[in-house]
């Protein structure tokens, strides 16, 4: 039997087991609108999933807007923006968008449920006030008569107040993440839970939980496995009969020519091993493991099922000994001298966000590095929206809005959430993995810088980045220059056109003049009040559009000082679009002498 055959033998079971598992579902995933939270256990939506497929105090519904709502009792309805699974948070608001009214009478004690990240409030009804940073203002309860503030309950004794304001209610809200400060958010409110017997790594290990029965309420994590299958060695061993007859038929010259190259290279790879070495002594203290080879060919089956190749190397899929799936990165020695290696274990290493891909490990034994990420199984964004036979994205117009918004969350942590701020220098559809929901995580962190947040620029000696995403003042720097944060905003800028026209943009600074050049179209239609010809599958599909384009143009301005922070992109990206102003025309100074730029 050839590896071919046992190839399909695999390839029929493992689509039999598909239809099987399918088939056996008996709680199968729901939600409320596309693009809607998933449901699934601990969770069950009614009318559409079995009251067995959740646990007690759980419950969701659907609105008639299509809106996943949770009864939290004695305290009514909330609509439910997300459900972290992995985290174990649940996102709420208010339906009628007044959450700092309803956390007035907010009372959690007779629900599964507990505020996450809790501090306690003063709300104040004031006269008039201005210039207090202490103060929050809360809109919706406010008037033209009375001003209602929140104040952090630790500084509301120190505050000279008492003329001005009085007490109003007291409240206790969650931590919401400002590129400022720790501010409490009054928009929502993240609860988390905890059901025993079932940890929060079962579905990471590639199982389910579930209750043991439909009158039991203990839970269990139920795992199911894949047939596995060896492969034959005979094909390893004629690749090395015929490199070994290759060798000893070369001419004398060629052979002298290849140990000199060979010499040249080990020279080159000790140096890198000894930067190397230097570096993660110096780096013990963080927290990825360090595994050995022989870890990493475990971990693989040794190197047996290949996902991709790039020009770092190569990654496989592993599984490390508790069952978590894991990608792993075999990088090639013999390109670069070692700085993104290091790179990636000490930017991605120290940060940890729903938005960034997980850093697990690495190995750096001898000539031999390697990276061990957390496993994507929907692999990269380009696969989704440069489709091969097809003009459109297959991803709908809401999951590529959820996808836009969640990049955008993980590079403002970047910029703003760390101790030091971090340039990433090359955001793209393929550094944009997707989990099994679609979640989007940033990776490839190789071309990385750190610098200080009271710096504006960072000096870079080369140009960074991809062709097509690099900011412009990155190009015309130089070989030496500065740039600022606002390099990644460009970039994000370009990784939105490409999600909104399913094609590659074609890039102005190497000579494609004589293209259509696709911003530059989507700019000319927008500002002549033209649709974009996209066709809609549901109602809101344009304005999705509309909006990831108006940012993109926005993100894409040639002079970086005019392009929005980050945290400006993701209030354009959740607010509505008929909101958001045209900018100016970002390729009128396209023409510009170098001379003309403004870097900074």
């Amino acid at each position: 039997m050839t590896i071919q055959n046992v190839i399909d033998f695999q390839l029929i079971i493992f689509l039999l087991y598909l239809c099987h598992g399918e088939a056996g579902k008996s709680c199968p995933y729901a939600a409320c609108s596309e693009e809607g939270p998933s449901v699934r256990f601990p969770f069950w939506l009614k009318d559409r999933q079995p009251e067995s497929c959740g646990y007690p105090g759980f419950a969701l519904s659907c609105s008639k807007r299509n809106e996943t709502l949770i009864e939290i009792p004695y305290s009514g309805q909330f609509v439910v923006a997300d459900i972290d699974y992995e985290y174990q948070n649940i996102y709420i608001s208010d339906p009628k968008g007044c959450m700092a009214r309803r956390l007035m009478t907010l009372n959690v004690t007779s629900s599964p449920f507990m505020i996450s990240g809790a501090l306690h409030f003063i709300l104040l009804n004031c006269s008039s006030i201005t210039g207090r940073p202490e103060l929050l203002p809360l809109d919706c309860l406010s008037s033209s008569n009375h001003l209602v503030y929140a104040v952090n309950a630790s500084t509301y004794m120190s505050l000279d107040l008492l003329s001005s304001c009085h007490f109003t209610a007291d409240v206790t809200s969650s931590l919401k993440f400002s590129h400022k400060a720790f501010m409490p958010s009054f928009y929502d409110l993240t609860l988390g839970w905890e059901i025993a017997g079932c940890d929060i790594g079962c579905r990471v290990r590639g199982g389910e939980c579930r209750l043991k029965g439909n009158n039991s309420l203990e839970v269990e994590c139920s795992i199911e496995h894949l047939p596995a299958y060896k492969s034959s060695p005979s094909e390893a061993w004629n690749m090395i009969i015929r490199v070994s007859i290759g060798i000893l038929i070369i001419p004398l010259p060629v052979t002298l020519t290849v140990l000199y190259l060979i010499r040249s290279r080990r020279s080159q790879a000790e140096k890198i091993r000894r930067k190397i070495k230097i570096f993660l002594e110096d780096f013990r203290s963080l927290h990825p493991t360090r595994y050995s080879f022989a870890d990493v060919q475990k971990m693989t089956n040794k190197f047996r099922k290949k996902l991709g190749q790039g020009g770092y190397g190569s990654v496989f899929k592993g599984e490390l000994e508790n069952g978590v799936p894991v990608a792993v990165k075999l990088l090639d020695n013999s390109k670069g001298n070692g700085e993104d290696f290091t790179n990636e274990i000490s930017i991605i290493g120290r940060i940890h966000h729903v938005n960034v891909v997980r850093l697990f490990g690495y190995c750096a034994d001898e000539s031999e590095q390697a990276l061990v990420y957390e496993f994507m199984p929907n692999k990269s964004l380009d696969k989704f929206i440069f489709p091969a036979n097809s003009n459109r994205p297959k991803l709908s117009w809401g999951k590529l809005q959820h996808i836009a918004i969640g990049v955008a969350k993980g590079i403002e942590y970047l910029h703003q959430g760390c101790d030091q701020r971090i340039l990433h220098f090359d955001i793209k559809p393929q550094n944009i993995l997707l989990d099994i929901d679609f979640n989007p995580k940033i990776s490839d962190f190789g071309l990385a810088k750190l610098f200080p947040k009271k710096e504006s620029v960072v000096s870079i000696t080369a140009v960074r980045g991809t062709t097509g995403y690099i900011a412009p003042e990155v190009y015309f720097s130089g070989n030496i220059g500065n740039v600022s944060y606002k390099t990644d905003v460009y970039s994000y800028g370009m990784l939105l056109f490409e999600m909104v026209g399913s094609k590659r943009n074609k890039d102005l600074t190497v000579g494609n003049t004589s293209q259509v050049y696709f911003p530059q179209w989507v700019y000319n239609r927008l500002a002549n009040g033209e649709d974009l010809g996209i066709k809609e599958e549901k109602d809101g599909d344009d304005d999705i559009a509309k909006k990831l384009s108006v940012v993109a143009i926005w993100c894409v301005q040639w002079d970086p000082s005019n392009r929005p922070s980050m945290s400006t992109v993701i209030q354009m990206l959740e607010g509505r679009t008929r909101s958001l102003p045209l900018p100016p025309d970002p390729f009128a100074s396209l023409s510009l002498e170098e001379s003309d730029l403004n870097v900074l």
